[in-house]
């Protein structure tokens, strides 16, 4: 059995991640370049318009995002560098997509709950701690925030049934 560490085949490539940033920077230079037309980019009688400045920015974003664009090009035809290896894009991945459920989780019962649930639940896969343990921590960490942020703080963070259900 390999280990996540072992294991150093290459999953994305240097060249190919400044192609999807060069890509990301030019929408988001387009985006301002838009927005900005429709706010007037054009100099007026008494001076630029609102969206001159930001239209320009947005253009020289562009610009380089397409400079980007080739050099990433030109590079992924030469060299084959690997940006991040399998086992250590598997490691993130295991804390990246959890960590997204639970921020999804928030919305529907609520920060203390979802909290409670997050932490168990890595305690127990992640850590390899015992269900008992990693129940008792994750419920711990939960009432003390409850307890911090409601009580003591009286700062409301969003809630779900469960609080509701208990007349918070």
């Amino acid at each position: 059995m390999t280990r996540p560490e072992d294991d150093d085949t290459g999953a994305v490539g240097v060249a190919t991640m400044e192609i999807i940033v060069a890509a990301l920077f030019f929408a988001f230079g387009a985006l301002v370049m838009f927005d900005s037309y429709r706010l007037g980019a054009s100099w007026a009688s008494d001076g630029p318009e609102s969206g001159y400045f930001p239209f320009y920015t947005g253009l020289i974003i562009c610009v380089s995002a397409l400079v980007l664009l080739v050099q990433g090009l030109r590079q992924r035809a030469r060299v084959a560098l690997s940006f991040v290896e399998a086992g250590p894009l598997r490691q993130v991945a295991l804390v990246f997509f959890p960590a997204l459920i639970y921020v999804g989780g928030i919305q529907l019962v609520g920060i203390y709950v979802a909290s409670t649930v997050y932490i168990a639940l890595f305690m127990v896969f992640l850590g390899h701690y015992t269900w008992l343990r990693s129940g008792a921590v994750g419920l711990s960490v939960g009432v003390f925030a409850f307890l911090l942020f409601e009580r003591w703080f009286q700062i409301p963070l969003p809630k779900g049934f469960v609080e509701r259900a208990l007349g918070f």
